[in-house]
């Protein structure tokens, strides 16, 4: 499961989200979470408090610039190695590797730059070695990519927006949609797994919620991509909607049923 809850599941106000998430995911009692957007869990155990109440073990990635990301585990899972991916991303990137029936699965839990494709780009760039370099046939690479499906038309929908956000997603032209990142990675071998599933919907709108979004456009920004092996055990995809889930953040989660077991 991937989620971006959105400034640590805490509003400006002072406003705690944290029992709808906790619910959502109670809900869907996933074994590996990536989640992202965890400004200001990474200090004073905060992260430890709300993986507590999911039952889970947090792997926590620092931010260069923006937000802290995290993996986390559920038993009977186990974690064989943790870390970040050293490279400045606006956000983060952790690496978490577990053991499954199948040999070691590295998951990663991402949040690319949310204003410059170009940025974006040379983040799907690091993150294409990074896979490379796990040296495993099982990877999953989770998160909020801030890039639109390369396969969708999203011309009638960026209209829509206000000029300062639909500059998010043209390139430097003002009229091509940047989809770079998702394309790089895809160019690098990855399977994106929910057209490979057939999803439903053509790009399973994963923004904006009934919470907010308004610099959102209905679309996916959240992906779960894989390698082709990953791929092959992936049974289906679902974006999770209704409930909790409509108000526990500005995205919706979205969740892979993959047939493996703990190792």
């Amino acid at each position: 499961m991937t989620w971006n809850i959105l400034t640590g599941g805490r509003d400006r106000d002072g406003t705690d989200r944290w029992d709808r998430i906790v619910a959502v995911v109670a809900a869907q009692r996933p074994d590996l979470l990536a989640v992202q957007e965890l400004r200001g869990l990474d200090r004073g155990g905060r992260l430890a408090e709300l993986a507590g109440r999911l039952g889970m073990t947090p792997h926590l990635a620092r931010s260069w610039f923006g937000q802290p990301v995290a993996v986390l585990v559920r038993a009977p899972l186990r974690a064989l190695r943790s870390g970040r991916v050293r490279r400045p991303f606006h956000h983060a990137t952790a690496q978490v590797q577990v053991a499954t029936g199948a040999g070691p699965l590295t998951v990663f839990s991402t949040h690319l730059n949310p204003y410059s494709g170009g940025q974006r780009r040379m983040e799907a760039d690091w993150l294409a070695v990074a896979v490379g370099r796990t040296g495993g046939r099982l990877a999953l690479l989770a998160g909020d990519l801030n890039t639109l499906d390369p396969a969708v038309d999203h011309t009638a929908r960026l209209a829509g927006l206000p000029t300062l956000y639909r500059r998010r997603h043209l390139r430097r032209d003002g009229r091509t949609v940047d989809t770079r990142a998702v394309s790089r990675l895809l160019d690098a071998g990855l399977v994106d797994l929910w057209p490979y599933t057939g999803g439903g919907e053509p790009d399973g709108p994963t923004v904006p919620t009934r919470y907010g979004g308004a610099e959102f456009a209905p679309t996916r920004l959240d992906y779960l991509l894989a390698t082709p092996e990953v791929a092959a055990v992936t049974r289906a995809v679902r974006v999770v909607r209704g409930g909790g889930a409509d108000t526990a953040s500005d995205h919706y989660p979205v969740v892979a049923d993959l047939a493996l077991d703990p190792g």
